[in-house]
């Protein structure tokens, strides 16, 4: 009577996990914006400096500490997330370094989103050094709801993130992107009720600006810091969360719209 021995197949070795991945290509890339040095001080100064011309430029009742907050929250998503990144993606494409990453083990979604973490991260330390400003400065007070701005500038983040795939879709060159980016550098954020308060505006025209992708942004940190909705109306408790259903569907909308639209025509290689 003979016996048959099964040969034992060792299991393939499990590779690394997505999260593994995804940090190890956001390491590579943070390594290379710290070696560009002008890139960093760009990132660190221009927003800062923006921020600090806010309260000169919309002198209203609001305190100092908010109105800085305000203005970081919208000009470090505008000028740094979003504008940095869509020069980053093309630059990337242009040079076939995105193409190369889609052969290897990261899907579609991680490389872009690996990609955009170096980015994000100068963003939050941006906000946190606003933050502290305000403090040195004797200007903190209490947000009337702290969860509403964090998930303003959270919910902001990745709209901008997905508004840059988009916006490079139509983006030949890193610099070409001073032009391709102007509807949301500047359309959307002259109308997005940091400089002037939206009742300003005819009706129809601030109905159209609150439709805006900055706006929803800057109307939640706002409504969370000092419980004033676009219009000057003091809110509290559930009115204020009834208050920002409003900017929260137009900014998720916009999430969807630009993510959907550049997963049908985001381009991973330079056109021929």
């Amino acid at each position: 009577m003979t016996t048959a021995t099964a040969a034992v197949v060792p299991a393939p070795a499990a590779g690394p996990s997505r999260l593994r991945r995804v940090g190890a290509l956001a390491t590579a890339e943070t390594l290379l914006l710290l070696r560009n040095r002008t890139a960093v001080v760009n990132s660190v100064l221009s927003p800062l400096l923006l921020v600090a011309f806010v309260p000169v430029l919309s002198p209203g009742d609001a305190p100092l500490g908010q109105t800085l907050l305000v203005s970081a929250a919208a000009f470090t998503l505008v000028f740094l997330t979003y504008y940095n990144l869509v020069t980053t993606y093309v630059a990337r494409r242009e040079a076939l370094v995105l193409q190369r990453m889609r052969t290897g083990e990261l899907g579609d979604g991680e490389v872009l989103a690996a990609t955009a973490v170096p980015t994000l991260l100068i963003t939050a330390v941006q906000l946190v050094l606003v933050a502290v400003g305000v403090v040195v400065l004797g200007e903190w007070r209490a947000p009337v709801d702290p969860v509403l701005p964090v998930l303003a500038v959270l919910l902001g983040a990745v709209l901008m993130v997905v508004l840059a795939t988009l916006s490079s879709v139509y983006t030949r060159t890193p610099e070409s992107a001073q032009v391709t980016t102007l509807p949301v550098v500047l359309g959307a954020t002259a109308l997005s009720g940091l400089f002037f308060p939206l009742t300003l505006l005819p009706e129809a025209l601030a109905a159209v600006a609150r439709l805006l992708p900055l706006t929803p942004v800057v109307e939640l940190v706002q409504l969370g810091l000092t419980g004033r909705t676009w219009d000057g109306e003091t809110v509290a408790g559930a009115e204020l969360w009834w208050a920002a259903l409003a900017p929260l569907a137009v900014a998720a909308a916009w999430v969807v719209l630009a993510g959907v639209a550049s997963r049908r025509w985001f381009r991973w290689a330079p056109k021929r």
